[in-house]
């Protein structure tokens, strides 16, 4: 029996399989006519992948799902097959950037062109985060080209293959000449790949994109095909159905709009621990904290019905300036808004010089992370997360003190605490723009009484019938008010004026930017169940 590969023909992880048995000697055969979200919803595909995704590969003991473990296996298939190196380091260094082809370049590329596509929800801060890490992993690869011709050693291998299918969909819709030119190495490696005899067989011609994909409207999952015979039986049978009397029909009530469906956590069991008792306890314990607050958190706290976790941030390398590291934090508590009913957490910022650490605590309902915080919210990925055992005193006791901003924490200073509690991110929002609009009022103000209290004294804000006050003015020759000094001081009441409402103003426009900004991040990230249906690209 042949191998037979099930998946489109524009699939590029199936490219991986194909380019791998050309280089292998080994036959496969790609399944005709293949059509997404219908082939691979059949009885017979799901009980070779009960997932639906493709690629998949029939081979006679059986089938193989998951793009890489296929191009293994047909690699595999040949005896000492170079593709997998000739040493034992040669192997681990190719199973080595096989990883990093999918952890670092392939991900990064789905996160950015998945939302573009119109296949997820499109928020211009995830996509930012996304360029960056496959900037990151461009930088790193870049280098390690600049003196190799191959990922490992001096031929193809099969993480030069994986590798290059993967860049494919950067290259062909992401990823333009001005994109890639920061990476010259790169560049060259891969026009070098696509353009080898066996790449090009599978691949054809390839061709760098022009402009970024423009972003797409979201896309609804397609409905599956019904068939034609059940339409005609359909048609048949509302034929054959009495017309019902109109009385009949206008007594008939609409359907009621369906309940909005509950949260999976609302319908949790009922715990002895209130979330809300524990923050209020939390916001109004003033003094005394380890001995009110903290012994009453331990005595609330309910491990059936609540979890603790420890999170470590994992590039604390790259915080070297303090306040850009107070903002990603911020930033993480803000997109953290939709857990606030489920959450209570807490960030410290440690170090009195960079590189900064961020560690965290996080009080979420349930056993476990609750999934949609972690669908959701991207930062997630960015912490290492680790379950608190309350059974062990030291990590119980680093929770008191993460809690109460104990200092020095872990032998170091605090450069700040932040507190995920009860005010949402969109009032903390709206308060920080209220402060803003009335520092500026006050700026605007005080300039304008200081004149004011300059010109009584002066005798500027008199009558001017009153007589007295002209012989005062000529008594002293006009007083400060004809000085060269005071003219000066107008002058820069007038400009610090100016420059106070300049900055009411860019204050104004950056606090509802910001606004704008956070109301996007809060809509639900729903991921389309349907998304390999359209995108035919993924594992």
């Amino acid at each position: 029996m042949a191998l037979v590969l099930h998946a489109g023909s524009t699939n590029k992880n199936a490219f991986k399989t194909l380019i791998a048995a050309e280089y292998s000697g080994v036959k496969v055969e790609l399944v005709k006519n293949f059509e997404m979200g219908v082939s691979n919803k059949t009885p017979e595909f799901l009980k070779m992948n009960p997932i639906g995704k493709v690629p998949v590969l029939e081979t006679p003991d059986g089938p193989i799902f998951e793009s890489n473990a296929i191009a293994r296996y047909v690699t595999r298939s040949k005896a000492d097959n170079p593709l997998f190196g000739s040493s034992l380091i040669e192997y681990a260094h190719i199973e080595q950037w096989i990883d990093f082809a999918s952890l670092e370049i392939d991900a990064n590329i789905l996160r950015w062109f998945v939302p573009r596509a119109g296949f997820a929800a499109y928020l211009p801060p995830a996509e930012e985060a996304a360029i960056s890490a496959l900037k990151r992993a461009l930088d790193a690869l870049n280098t390690h080209l600049a003196s190799n011709t191959y990922l490992v050693g001096h031929h193809v291998t099969l993480a030069d293959i994986i590798l290059t299918c993967n860049l494919s969909l950067g290259f062909a819709k992401l990823m333009t000449k001005s994109f890639t030119s920061e990476f010259p190495h790169v560049e060259r490696y891969f026009w070098t790949m696509v353009n080898q005899p066996n790449f090009k067989k599978i691949l054809g011609e390839v061709k760098q994109t022009e402009s970024v994909l423009p972003i797409q409207s979201a896309k609804k999952p397609s409905q599956p095909k019904e068939p034609a015979k059940t339409k005609a039986k359909a048609e048949k049978e509302e034929k054959k159905e009495p017309a019902k009397p109109k009385a009949q029909e206008a007594g008939e009530e609409e359907e009621a709009p369906k309940p909005k469906p509950k949260n999976p956590l609302d319908l949790l069991p009922p715990s002895k621990m209130i979330m809300d008792e524990w923050k209020r306890l939390y916001s109004n314990t003033k003094s005394n904290f380890r001995e009110v607050a903290i012994k009453g958190f331990w005595d609330m706290y309910d491990p059936e019905g609540y979890s603790l976790w420890f999170c470590d941030y994992k590039y604390n390398d790259e915080n070297t300036v303090s306040f850009v590291t107070l903002n990603k934090v911020s930033g993480f508590l803000q997109r953290m808004d939709l857990a606030r009913k489920y959450a209570f957490g807490k960030m410290l910022i440690i170090g009195s010089e960079p590189p900064f650490k961020v560690k965290g605590l996080w009080l979420f309902r349930g056993k476990e992370i609750p999934q949609f915080v972690l669908d959701e919210c991207y930062d997630m990925e960015l912490y290492e997360w680790t379950k608190v055992d309350i059974t062990d005193e030291a990590q119980k006791e680093r929770v008191s003190q993460m809690i109460e901003d104990h200092e020095p924490f872990e032998g170091q200073a605090l450069l700040d605490a932040k507190c995920f509690n009860f005010v949402s991110a969109t009032k903390l929002t709206i308060a920080i723009h209220m402060e803003a609009v009335y520092a500026s009022h006050y700026l605007c103000y005080l300039p304008f009484s200081c004149l004011c209290k300059l010109c009584v004294l002066e005798g500027l804000s008199n009558d001017p019938s009153d007589s007295k006050n002209e012989n005062k003015d000529k008594s002293h020759g006009g007083g400060l008010r004809n000085s060269v000094g005071f003219k000066i001081i107008i002058v820069c009441l007038i400009l610090v004026t100016f420059i106070a409402f300049c900055v009411f103003l860019f204050k104004l426009w950056q606090k509802k930017k910001r606004a704008e900004q956070h109301a996007r991040l809060l809509k639900l990230f729903e991921e389309d169940d349907e998304l390999e249906v359209e995108l035919g690209m993924r594992e």
